[in-house]
């Protein structure tokens, strides 16, 4: 499966007609500015599919900040954008990936398998000078039918009841988040009991691209013994990445808590961690 696309190899397939693009361009303490970002300018031909309001389902009590969307409703949205199930799609965002690859991964859970990143996201179009545009383009209608894989996600009550001997728990999020020093978003700060700290932009080199498979392999060989790898963060978003890593790695057992911390601490019984694991 092929998880990373250059600029290069986005602009031949567009030229042949073989791709979808889709701007997913988001910010979360400011979630308008994507849609402005697009309004604005963004790659010709790319559709725009809002993080809150697309990719993620309804904020209630519980399931966190950033719940699974409706499946039909998500599908009906792939549809009225000419996205099916074998029709290619290339995602880019301007945060290194991270909102891309929580596209990538919602696709791939209801059964697309044709989708990748943008290496770079919308700065490495830039940088290459090729074009942008504001037009909004049109297309005719698909049926897109989910298949979902449901061995791909856990529940608040799997992550409880996991085995530490077998199971390994991924925090993704920066390391003073992990560790309780800092929390900008919710009213407990810490980590899941027994989370161990994998920042999510560790897949990355220093120049923003995606490290290979070799780099990745080293990155996460303390946990080749995992029969079962399970990947959380703030809200189900900047997971993602680590998954699509983890996965780039050789590792096949890797599933996404997707209510992550957000989701955990809205249960009042749960305990909550702080420092190093």
């Amino acid at each position: 499966m092929s998880y990373i696309i250059t600029c290069e190899q986005l602009k031949q397939l567009q030229a042949n007609d073989e791709v979808t693009v889709v701007d997913v361009r988001f910010h979360l303490h400011q979630s308008y500015l994507g849609k402005g970002l697009y309004d604005k300018a963004h790659l010709p031909g790319a559709f725009f599919l809002d993080i809150d309001k697309d990719l993620s389902g309804k904020v209630g009590q519980h399931g966190g900040n950033h719940p699974l969307p409706n499946i039909d409703r998500l599908a009906s949205k792939l549809g009225s954008i000419g996205i099916h199930p074998d029709r290619k799609v290339a995602i880019y965002d301007d945060t290194g990936g991270m909102f891309a690859a929580r596209a990538w991964w919602l696709l791939n859970y209801i059964g697309h398998k044709e989708s990748m990143i943008l290496e770079g996201g919308y700065q490495a179009w830039i940088d290459l000078g090729y074009r942008v545009t504001d037009e909004v383009p049109q297309i005719e209608p698909v049926v897109f039918t989910a298949e979902t894989t449901p061995n791909e996600v856990v529940t608040m009550e799997e992550v409880k009841k996991r085995d530490p001997m077998k199971s390994v728990l991924i925090d993704s999020r920066a390391f003073a988040r992990y560790i309780g020093e800092e929390e900008p978003l919710y009213k407990k700060a810490g980590h899941i009991p027994g989370a161990r700290n994998y920042f999510w932009q560790d897949v990355l080199t220093d120049e923003n691209k995606w490290k290979d498979e070799t780099m990745l392999q080293e990155q996460f060989k303390a946990l080749n013994d995992a029969e079962e790898i399970i990947v959380s963060c703030g809200s189900g978003v900047s997971a993602c990445p680590n998954i699509i890593a983890l996965k780039r790695a050789g590792f096949t057992n890797v599933k996404l808590y997707p209510g992550s911390f957000s989701d955990w601490i809205s249960y009042d019984e749960n305990d909550v961690t702080k420092g190093v694991e």
